[in-house]
């Protein structure tokens, strides 16, 4: 207890003593020593603290009503935004998240599309890609002065979210999608909240019919609900680029007016449906013929849509398409993030997944789809021979360009089509969207489907990186998965199981010299094996006779386990350098010290070699006695 009372008593006094020492320190003039650790301290200061508060102090200002109006609209995503499974991106300030790269808020289902930016027509079909404008823009938007505005994409439900926070106060959040089960349906959910003392008026903007000279447009009363309500019809023609040829277009959408009165502490629930139908390429001549009827399918589909649009149905509508988006990414792929310049990330891989399946139709989802087209397109899922044939697209950087504009992003979706058509997944892409999904999967892993196996094509130097291939579809009723894992000695591991299946499945890795393992719901373990000449690490077959037979097939000179990854490889990715995780600035401060040192050393050298041969010389320099 004494020693314990001594130590109580002893820390002021050792305080008292540092905060003496300081002061005499800055009381002191300015010697270089001083000056050498100010600038020690300005230097750690700016390298270390002046980033945090360069983005402090370029921070927007946001008043009280904005930040809760952020917060909670944006709270829901988090979630999804750390699993890569959305994005969010602010408007009119160009600031983005780091993980957003400022990715174009898009909707499409492969028979309409339309980057949701305040001038920007509906587009559909031509060629691999929705890249020809419609020349009518659907968006309703509400001018509010002082409006932050952010976009958030939910991948998995096919939805972008819009919301727009009022420094007064006032809420505005929207709603958009391409339906999936109706192709010819855009919907528009906005919910205005007015959560101030006094009632406000809100003033909405729509371009609507915009450089389209052939455009007629009418005025019908459809039903809309229990109610009758005015519905704008808009007919013309479209000239289909490089060609004589011309499509026949017509646009039903509700017509609102622009403002509405929202009282105090109220909110009010807006939906506007928009439906398209378009005829294929026709002469100009055959034109008036197909206006009718495009113009007649139009009307139909949203009268029939129209008739039951309370808030009940508008949530089923919305569940329905989100459901479908959400099967379409039940076979996905997953990738350890890299810091490494210039590789390709779990929210590129995703953000481009999203945007190419905007681009294709889901046909055995659509509601008038015929059964027999549906169990067509369900046998095209299960033929896969072939897919995929080349390279891993995770290495082809023109497959990965940035999607900042409506422009990239249709100019990367018709790539990704004509690229995955070209090396053996043709049959998958008449599938629509499923078999798209599926082929894109494979392309990373250079996965690729023979008449009897499935085979892991890739370099064993490729694989510095965890993946997880998750749900790959071998036939009917068979999911595959496929993981790789770095492991503590830098070396890759396979590990194989059964999300589900019909039958018995055997592996085999690089070779097949070993005999075939059987797999089940468990992984099963494969060392990553190097071949000479190459071949595929890893065969996967239902057929053990085949798989026995692989190994007199396979012929190699020689088969070794794959060696270990270099340190400073796998540093690269995850640290984003090869010096080891401590950030490079903590490198250059300590080289700086070693230096600073160095100096000071040199200096008391100098300092005491110059002294003594100044006493030396008045030793022997002095006068003697007499």
């Amino acid at each position: 207890m004494e020693r314990v009372r001594n130590n109580f008593t002893e820390m002021p006094r050792r305080a008292g003593e540092v905060l003496r020492r300081i002061n005499r320190f800055t009381e002191g003039p300015l010697t270089r020593k001083k000056l050498v650790l100010l600038v020690l301290i300005v230097v750690f200061l700016l390298l270390y603290i002046g980033p945090t508060l360069l983005n402090w102090w370029s921070s927007e200002t946001f008043t009280d009503h904005q930040f809760t109006c952020k917060n909670t609209f944006l709270e829901p995503f988090q979630e999804a935004l750390n699993d890569y499974d959305a994005y969010v991106r602010q408007e009119h300030t160009g600031t983005h998240t780091p993980k957003s790269h400022n990715y174009v808020p898009y909707v499409g289902n492969g028979y309409l599309g339309l980057a949701l930016e305040q001038y920007s027509p509906l587009q559909i079909k031509n060629g691999r890609s929705l890249s020809l404008p419609l020349h009518y823009y659907p968006l309703y938007i509400a001018k509010e002065a002082e409006m932050k505005e952010y976009t958030v994409a939910e991948y998995r439900k096919g939805i972008i979210h819009r919301f727009q926070c009022s420094g007064s106060g006032l809420q505005v959040s929207y709603k958009y999608y391409a339906h999936r089960t109706i192709p010819s349906l855009f919907v528009q959910e906005i919910n205005v909240n007015n959560p101030t003392s006094a009632s406000r008026s809100v003033e909405f903007f729509k371009l609507g019919i915009e450089d389209w000279p052939t455009a007629v447009s009418q005025t019908v009363k459809l039903r809309h609900g229990g109610d009758t309500k005015d519905y704008e019809v808009v007919t013309g023609m479209l000239s289909v680029p490089d060609s004589d040829l011309v499509i026949a277009a017509s646009v039903v959408s509700r017509k609102m007016p622009n403002s509405i009165i929202i009282e105090a502490r109220e909110s009010s629930e807006i939906t506007i449906l928009t439906t398209v139908n378009y005829s294929g390429k026709i002469k100009q001549s055959e034109y008036a013929k197909y206006k009718d009827i495009v113009e007649k399918k139009a009307l139909d589909e949203m009268e029939k849509i129209s008739a039951t649009s309370d808030p009940t149905s508008i949530k089923t509508l919305r569940d329905k398409h989100a459901r479908v988006w959400d099967g379409l990414w039940y076979t996905g792929f997953s990738i350890s993030d890299s810091k490494a310049e210039g590789v390709i990330n779990g929210d590129r891989i995703n953000a481009t997944i999203y945007a190419i399946l905007s681009q294709v139709r889901s046909y055995e989802h659509e509601e008038n789809i015929r059964p027999k087209t549906r169990s067509d397109i369900l046998m095209s899922l299960t033929y896969s021979e072939g897919c995929y044939e080349g390279h891993s697209t995770l290495d082809a950087f023109n497959l990965w360009k940035p999607l900042h504009t409506l422009n990239d992003l249709n100019t990367v979706a018709s790539i990704w089509l004509l690229t995955l058509e070209k090396q053996g997944c043709h049959n998958l892409l008449k599938a629509g969207a499923s078999g798209v999904n599926l082929a894109m999967i494979l392309s990373f892993g250079s996965l690729r489907f023979s008449s009897q196996h499935l085979e892991y094509n890739i370099h064993p130097s490729k694989l510095h990186r965890d993946f997880l291939f998750r749900r790959v579809t071998y036939g009917n009723m068979t999911h595959l998965n496929i993981s790789v894992v770095v492991q503590e000695d830098n070396k890759a591991a396979l590990f194989v199981a059964l999300d589900r299946s019909d039958r018995t499945y055997y592996a085999c890795d690089g070779g097949c010299l070993d005999p075939p393992t059987k797999l089940g719901a468990y992984r099963v373990y494969f060392p990553v094996k190097l071949t000479e000449p190459l071949t595929a690490i890893l065969y996967i077959t239902a057929d053990k006779q085949h798989m026995e037979d692989l190994r007199h097939a396979i012929h190699v000179k020689e088969v070794i386990e794959a060696p270990a990854h270099e340190d400073h490889v796998i540093a690269l990715h995850k640290h984003g350098h090869s010096l080891g995780g401590l950030n490079p600035l903590f490198w250059m401060s300590i080289i700086c010290l070693i230096v600073v040192f160095h100096l000071f050393l040199c200096r008391i050298i100098m300092n005491e070699f110059c002294d003594t041969g100044i006493n030396y010389r008045r030793l022997y320099n002095k006068p003697s006695i007499p």
